[in-house]
């Protein structure tokens, strides 16, 4: 019995290809480096989107909860000095609802929401980059 490797191994070895192996490399090659750009784009979209949620949200939360806080502070200082009583008035009087920047429109809520959808962004970058990673 002789013993010889089927014809295809014996190519391999030899080093000689056929032309549809060579295509084969070039289409992987191209595959590779699309799904790479897409775990790069993904994968810097969930890092940017971790980094803001949390201080977009915690910023909207404090903004929101502030003039609670100013005004029950201002009404239990009712019994207090008027010249205190005053200026917490004024401290409250002073608050923004919102901020107009330009053309954009920055409120307590738009922040929150701004909050929560960077949170679903970073959970969609996470899920497509884990996807774009075990595709490559």
């Amino acid at each position: 019995m002789d013993m010889q490797p089927p014809p295809h191994i014996t190519d391999r070895l030899l080093g000689s290809r056929s032309r549809s192996d060579s295509s084969m490399t070039t289409s992987s090659m191209i595959r590779m480096g699309v799904w790479s750009v897409c775990y790069f784009a993904f994968y810097l979209a969930q890092q940017v989107a971790e980094l803001m949620a949390p201080l977009l949200l915690i910023l909207g939360l404090g903004w929101y909860i502030l003039p609670h806080i100013v005004n029950a502070i201002t009404t239990s200082a009712a019994s207090a000095d008027p010249q205190a009583r005053d200026i917490m008035n004024h401290v409250a009087g002073t608050l923004p609802n919102h901020l107009q920047i330009g053309s954009h429109l920055i409120t307590p809520g738009s922040l929150i929401f701004d909050g929560i959808l960077l949170m679903a962004i970073a959970a969609i970058g996470a899920t497509v980059s884990a996807l774009a990673a075990r595709n490559m």
